[in-house]
């Protein structure tokens, strides 16, 4: 019998071990793929010019970059507050029918496809200011992020044990401080949450085609069209001219980059014990 259950455990020991590497391999590959084709596009112009005509030699992608960090920031001030507080809402306030309507609607919200957010977005705001802009991708991606904060964010809040709570209205804490309590104490979790939200909006496309449209300029207003590394990877990955192609590997490198450095901003800034109070 002992030695069945040590047959048993190490198959199923091998069998995990087996699990991270099939998982693993892919990853790796798609790293130093794109680490090894995008590296050589990777220079001073890259950063400081701006996308080259058809043909052209040279050229960079630093309105790519900057459109994109305007994007995810401008979406982020958007997304965030929303869902940080439809989150808190649903989890320390909503046990009631309004609770649960919200808890319903982000469902429903976060199983919608990024084009259709596009396609809303497109109908609502870019059709009525005649032109591609930065606020309507802005509003597109913002949108795409509040169901993601919002139900992981709850998740998170619901977590924290409930002595946290008891023993605040305990000492006689009003709720609104209790429930400030509960947030530092699932901080970590809550951005985890953002993090996963930008990381999400960071890599989409479809909802920018229809939303921000594609420049070769500069930012000029956030009502302009804006270029951004989504969109390039996409038109250039599959032009004919090779100095193109090699922009869209260093652009996505570059992603790469931008996803990889907030994780691991977010790792030391969320580190530390929880601070139980």
């Amino acid at each position: 019998m002992n030695f069945r259950r040590r047959l048993v455990d190490r198959a199923l020991i091998g069998l995990s071990i087996a699990t991270v590497i099939t998982a693993i391999v892919p990853l790796l590959s798609i790293v130093y793929d794109v680490a090894a084709k995008g590296i050589s596009a990777i220079n001073v112009d890259f950063f400081t010019q701006a996308t080259p005509l058809a043909n052209t030699p040279g050229g960079g992608m630093g309105n790519a970059i900057q459109g994109t960090l305007i994007l995810v920031a401008l979406s982020a001030l958007i997304g965030l507050p929303i869902g940080l507080l439809s989150g808190v809402y649903t989890s320390e306030y909503g046990s009631n029918w309004y609770g649960s309507t919200i808890r319903f609607l982000g469902d429903v919200l976060a199983g919608i496809p990024s084009i259709v957010t596009g396609i809303l977005v497109y109908a609502l705001i870019v059709i009525p200011l005649h032109g591609f802009s930065v606020i309507a991708g802005s509003i597109a991606l913002g949108t795409m992020m509040i169901p993601i904060v919002s139900n992981t964010s709850s998740q998170a809040l619901k977590a924290v044990p409930n002595s946290i709570r008891e023993a605040s209205t305990a000492l006689g804490s009003r709720r609104w401080r209790t429930t400030l309590e509960v947030i530092v104490n699932a901080k970590g979790a809550i951005a985890t949450a953002c993090l996963l939200a930008i990381a999400r909006i960071t890599g989409e496309t479809a909802p920018l085609i229809l939303t921000s449209g594609i420049s070769t300029n500069w930012f000029t207003g956030v009502n302009q069209p804006v270029g951004s590394l989504t969109y390039f990877i996409y038109y250039f990955a599959k032009s004919p001219f090779v100095n193109w192609q090699n922009l869209a590997w260093g652009a996505a490198l570059i992603l790469m980059v931008i996803v990889l450095g907030i994780n691991v901003a977010v790792r030391i800034v969320t580190r530390g014990k929880r601070a139980y109070s």
